[in-house]
């Protein structure tokens, strides 16, 4: 089974939509996937968990699957949604300074896409 990261970096919802559609799309085709939300895509976690979101249903169904790893504390804590990571359960990333580092995906086998 091949191993796949995607590392969300940009917080505009059309690039994010696109995480969220190849996390999908990859784990119905049996790969093994982990979604990373950094960067300005942490400023997404509050908007997208309301039901009246456009993304919010996708975003939903990530979180289902259990395809989101976690979130960016340093880039969480920057864009003030350090919170609603917590009020949602979602884990906070911070291996490498407090953001969350690639290396150990790739120590893993995973191949990381970045968005």
């Amino acid at each position: 089974m091949e191993k796949i990261a995607l590392f969300a970096f940009n917080g505009d919802p059309m690039c994010f939509i696109h995480v969220l559609l190849n996390a999908i799309d990859f784990s119905e085709k049996d790969f093994e996937i982990k979604v990373v939300i950094e960067g300005s895509a942490t400023r997404l976690i509050g908007e997208i968990d309301k039901d009246n979101h456009p993304l919010h249903g996708l975003y939903k169904k990530v979180k289902e699957k259990v395809l989101l790893m976690g979130v960016c504390r340093a880039c969480a804590t920057k864009t003030g949604t350090l919170q609603a990571a917590h009020d949602q359960g979602l884990r906070l990333l911070e291996d490498m300074s407090g953001h969350p580092g690639m290396a150990n995906f790739i120590e893993q086998g995973y191949k990381i896409i970045t968005f």
